[in-house]
């Protein structure tokens, strides 16, 4: 027996999120196991932290965030240079 590879889609529901878990799914081989999980679950949003997932759709494979998820998220300073938090002239 062969050895699977674990892809968790940590998913929030939305129509980006469905069409990540789509792609997923997709490229997946027969190694890989694909589960969807639901950021709406306690146990899952805990989980999800644990790993570094700081936005959504975020996939992990083998129990790492995978490096296309990784380093996303609001950025404060990003926002701030997009003009967030300052009056308009």
């Amino acid at each position: 027996m062969s050895a699977k590879r674990k892809v968790e889609v940590f998913s929030a529901g939305c129509t980006v999120c469905q069409e990540a878990v789509e792609r997923v799914k997709k490229l997946a081989c027969p190694d890989c196991e694909v589960t969807v999980l639901d950021m709406n679950d306690p146990a899952v949003a805990a989980r999800a932290k644990a790993l570094g997932v700081s936005s959504v759709p975020a996939v992990a494979v083998d129990g790492k965030l995978a490096g296309c998820c990784a380093g996303r998220g609001i950025d404060e300073a990003a926002l701030r240079a997009s003009g967030v938090g300052t009056p308009c002239p």
